[in-house]
């Protein structure tokens, strides 16, 4: 399924102002959620929540105490953080709710994380997958590279693709890189970014829009002050605005598929608009084509033909047309060469009267020549 996330320049300019836009929270365990207040604001269609963080815990807890410890803590983190999202999960759907979960990225086997992720969210057909990438540092997340065997782990086992959860630098990155990062740079992007404006900085090249935008969280959203607030929610709950109002939302979820990667993904131009309609303002932005850079593959094969044609400069030609005859050598090569008409009969009575001691090079050879 190919999906397509283009958004409005109004989307890129405190989108989360217009009623008509459907809002996301997302939340880890230890936010508290007061679900009938949450439920009175009309404009939170759904509610991600955190799943699973890195690798599994260690099936036995083996060592010395600490460290026996420390695997028994994690053990009862783990079962008292997946109660809790079931339990979440029961709720958020019972209020009309869209349900999602994410994964923490963390440094490790990225197959054995993305299988991690699906053992502990076990995902229904409608609910959202999200991979959450916090940097691009491989020392302390899970670097890109893995992240798109993560991908491909979870396409493999419920034949969908995850949503794409990073911040405006690494998304950037990939869509600089989009040659080589070809599954992530074709998902589904969860921006977040918490500035009121973001069309300068959004990666356009890669992605037309995104299919959420994190505006709020604790980073810009405190005690006196915040972008918005959802009744029943701490302060530093993670807020989402989506391109879209609440019924194209729920028909889009759980954005399982690829997005169509445009043919100006390298590089976009915007076409000029009137001074008199920016100032007027809610102005569309549209982008001039530029030709796409060619595939690892199309360049192996240009490179391929190249080389082709530079050896086969270095190649003897092949003479063809040469008598197959019982006996042909230098001598006969060198009447042939020296007769004009070389019907069967002409060859006969030049090669009979071919002098052996006569093949080399005349200064009448060299004249003709």
């Amino acid at each position: 399924m190919a999906l397509s996330t283009a958004a409005k320049a109004s989307d890129f300019s405190e989108p989360w102002k217009n009623a008509d836009r459907a809002l996301v929270v997302d939340a880890y365990e230890y936010n508290s959620i007061d679900w009938a207040q949450l439920a009175t604001d009309k404009r939170v269609v759904g509610f991600i929540n955190k799943a699973s963080d890195g690798m599994p815990p260690p099936y036995f807890c083996l060592g010395n105490d600490t460290e026996v410890k420390l695997c028994k803590a994690l053990w009862k983190r783990h079962a008292v953080t997946r109660e809790l999202f079931q339990t979440r999960r029961v709720v958020a759907k019972a209020l009309g709710l869209k349900w999602g979960a994410y994964h923490l990225a963390r440094p490790g086997n990225p197959v054995e994380q993305a299988n991690n992720f699906l053992d502990f969210a076990e995902p229904e057909p409608d609910d959202l997958m999200a991979l959450d990438i916090e940097g691009n540092d491989p020392s302390q997340w899970m670097s890109l590279d893995d992240a798109e065997e993560f991908v491909r782990q979870v396409h493999r086992r419920i034949g969908r693709f995850p949503v794409l959860y990073t911040n405006g630098k690494t998304a950037q990155y990939i869509a600089d890189n989009s040659y080589r990062y070809r599954l992530l740079s074709r998902l589904p992007l969860w921006y977040a970014r918490y500035t009121n404006d973001i069309d300068v900085h959004f990666p356009m090249g890669n992605w037309q829009g995104y299919a959420l935008w994190q505006f709020s969280a604790q980073a810009n959203c405190g005690r006196f002050r915040c972008p918005y607030r959802v009744a029943g929610t701490p302060n530093d709950i993670d807020v989402n605005v989506a391109p879209m109002d609440a019924a194209t939302l729920r028909a889009q979820w759980p954005f399982g598929g690829l997005i169509d990667v445009p043919p100006d993904y390298l590089a976009s131009i915007p076409l000029p608009v009137s001074r008199e309609a920016g100032l007027a303002g809610n102005v569309t932005i549209t982008y001039a084509s530029v030709a796409a850079p060619p595939t690892f593959e199309e360049m192996v094969a240009a490179l391929g033909t190249r080389w082709s044609r530079f050896r086969d400069g270095f190649r003897m030609p092949v003479v063809k047309t040469v008598p197959r005859r019982v006996n042909f050598g230098i001598v006969q090569y060198v009447a042939w060469k020296r007769t004009e008409q070389r019907s069967p009969a002409q060859l006969d009575a030049a090669f009979a009267a071919a002098d052996p001691l006569s093949t080399a090079s005349t200064e009448l050879d060299r004249g003709l020549r």
